[in-house]
């Protein structure tokens, strides 16, 4: 079996929600739920919270968390993550958001699964079925199309692959058998392309779209998408913690 490590990047400041990491919900901070989750996926061997803020970094080591303190001036969260990934011995980096409490381990090891399979892939990532126009048509919600042999052909906000053939009524109802998928932000790396990738520029279509993953794409980086049925219930907002709080307890009945 590889040796296999998730990080789950944390950050203290928000502009929408500040301190979201530690937001309690059922009693516990978001990133504990976080943690508990990603360490039940069966193919992870080590999870580790990499933040830059002390506040989160003691509130995972109080509940017995592996936590690594990283610089504060890193533009995304892939930037963290390679920070943390220099310092391990690792031959597959999962990154995992810390804001998904409600993430089943099993979407984590269906993303690793593929590059355990085949070492030829470098990178991998989830999608799951679109079945509502509203979706569809979101900016918000990130459409991947892939070839027949799973690699992601191209990341966007618009509406793709485009059904030409359909109107709004027809799309509606057949929207679901259409096969179009929504990117789930959850990602598995070899550890040589995360510690390469901060290094390359942005690429034209990565600033077009605001979309970091086109960056490997652009560079010709094989990209897997594996689909799972299992949704993502993330916290944008205050708002969502009751809606997390619910599901919650409607998962342990």
């Amino acid at each position: 079996m590889a040796n296999v490590t998730a990080i789950i990047p944390a950050r203290y400041g928000s502009t929408r929600f500040p301190g979201k990491p530690l937001a309690l919900i059922n009693g516990l901070p978001m990133i504990q739920h976080v943690c508990q989750r990603v360490a039940k996926a069966v193919m992870v061997n080590r999870v580790i919270v990499a933040t830059d803020d002390e506040r989160i970094a003691a509130v995972v080591e109080g509940f017995g968390g592996e936590v690594m303190l990283t610089r504060a001036d890193h533009p995304t969260g892939t930037d963290r993550l390679a920070e943390v990934a220099e310092k391990i011995d690792a031959e597959l980096i999962v990154n995992v958001q810390g804001d998904e409490p409600l993430i089943d381990p099993r979407m984590v090891d269906q993303a690793i699964a593929p590059l355990l399979e085949n070492r030829q892939i470098e990178m991998g990532t989830l999608a799951a079925p679109i079945d509502q126009v509203d979706d569809f048509h979101n900016p918000n919600v990130v459409k991947v199309v892939k070839s027949q042999s799973g690699l992601a052909l191209y990341f966007s906000r618009a509406p793709i692959p485009w059904p030409r053939d359909l109107n709004s009524e027809q799309l509606a109802i057949e929207l679901p058998q259409l096969g179009v998928l929504r990117h789930i932000g959850l990602y598995v790396y070899r550890r040589k392309l995360l510690l390469d990738y901060p290094t390359w520029p942005k690429t034209p279509l990565e600033n077009l779209e605001n979309l970091e993953q086109l960056r490997a794409l652009e560079r010709g980086i094989g990209l897997y998408v594996a689909e799972t049925q299992f949704s993502c219930h993330g916290v944008d907002t205050p708002a969502d913690l009751d809606r997390v709080a619910k599901l919650m307890n409607v998962e342990n009945l």
